[in-house]
């Protein structure tokens, strides 16, 4: 493989940072705003769930048809073409089918990071793959905290169409930027091209299979906390749009900082499963405290735990559903990976709103602890097995991790 210019990493990172900011934009006042619009919560919870219903279905098959074509480029371009129509059908106003098409849309628009990851990660050796998911971890954080700390910004400075409005705006950007990558060029020894028999090989793979569904929980608590029913919280502890802003930061900032160094500091140190496994516990402590919180600044500090706890086992998931396949089926696993974990993104919200609606919105917080103890417990069982087995699984992976 040629080396990869340095203004071509430059260019990628940019339209990473365009592609999760126009998709997040929203997301912080997005609950207030389908409850402004007379939603009741479990309807709101089908729409925030909606997002993740799309990827089940939708990422699979793209990284299998992005692994057979060999190209990532057409899929990038697609996913700043759908991030752009989503932001526009949330501003049609009238029915609530039309903020169920935009979250459907953006859902579509999720599904394409699939090739954002996989080129990334051609831009390294081929034991830097976790050290490669640890940076476009923190780009994937540092454009979804560059989009919602403008939302509450735009919705208090301006209206609560304008987050949607700039959404559109930052998407066309990286549209036009998007035509500009280009994917390094790779030997065919080293990219012979997926096969469909291929495919059964890579489902079969025991740590795709453990990490995506420890991923499944970990985003089932995501999506019912910080990316769904918080800012509906920070609302009924008196938080404004400033509030909301000082809640996002307090939660992206630190999930940033742990995504930065989890494969450099803790994961030579504690193993990957020790590392996973401390993340899932604060996580689960902390949003099982959220359903307790009534005063402001206590919310502000559980997401700011929150937020560091999960992105310590967030950027190894995201590595070690890699690790162990070839480089002609990593799209396919992926797909694979981010279609399974695509399941908590739909159920948890859909779940929580269903709970919230029967009693209350602290009942989704109490289930989302419930998923994070259930993470927890697989870990230690799996961690357990691996020592009885006497299977090297602490050292000899840090430095594939760290590169």
């Amino acid at each position: 493989m040629n080396p990869i210019p340095v203004p071509q990493k430059l260019l990628f990172t940019t339209i990473t940072l365009l592609y999760w900011t126009s998709m997040y934009i929203y997301v912080p006042t997005l609950s207030p705003y389908l409850s402004d619009r007379g939603m009741s919560l479990q309807l709101i919870g089908i729409v925030l769930g909606s997002y993740g219903f799309v990827q089940m279905f939708v990422r699979f098959p793209l990284g299998i048809l992005s692994d057979k074509w060999g190209k990532r480029k057409p899929f990038i371009i697609i996913g700043m073409l759908t991030a752009g129509t989503s932001c526009l059908l949330f501003l049609i106003p009238g029915m609530w089918i039309w903020p169920l098409a935009g979250r459907l849309v953006a859902g579509v628009c999720a599904s394409t990071w699939v090739a954002f990851t996989v080129l990334y990660a051609s831009y390294f050796g081929a034991g830097q793959t976790g050290r490669a998911m640890g940076n476009i971890s923190v780009m994937t954080v540092s454009g979804q905290m560059i989009g919602m700390l403008l939302s509450g910004w735009l919705t208090e400075g301006f209206s609560e169409n304008t987050p949607f409005t700039m959404g559109a705006v930052i998407a066309g950007i990286g549209l036009l930027l998007a035509f500009m990558l280009k994917e390094p060029q790779l030997d065919k020894r080293e990219q012979p091209g997926m096969s469909f028999a291929m495919i059964k090989n890579v489902v079969k793979t025991k740590t795709l299979l453990q990490v995506s569904l420890l991923s499944i929980l970990a985003h089932g608590i995501l999506f019912i906390t910080m990316f769904g029913f918080t800012p509906l919280k920070a609302e009924e502890v008196g938080a404004g749009g400033v509030g909301l802003t000082v809640v996002v930061f307090a939660f992206m900032l630190p999930h940033a900082f742990a995504s930065l160094v989890t494969a450099r500091w803790f994961m030579p140190r504690f193993g990957y499963w020790g590392t996973i496994g401390a993340g899932f516990v604060l996580s689960m402590m902390c949003t099982g405290a959220m359903a307790f919180v009534d005063s402001f600044w206590v919310l502000v500090a559980t997401q700011a735990i929150n937020g560091f706890a999960q992105g310590l086992h967030m950027p190894l998931l995201l590595g070690l559903a890699i690790r162990d396949v070839a480089l002609p089926g990593r799209a396919t696993a992926m797909g694979l990976y981010q279609a399974l974990y695509a399941i908590g993104m739909f159920s948890g919200p859909f779940l929580a709103g269903w709970l919230n609606e029967s009693w209350g919105l602290n009942g989704g917080f109490l289930f989302g602890a419930l998923l994070g103890a259930c993470a927890a417990l697989l870990v230690w069982v799996w961690a357990m097995r691996e020592r009885k087995t006497h299977m090297p699984t602490q050292k000899a992976p840090a430095k594939e991790v760290g590169g």
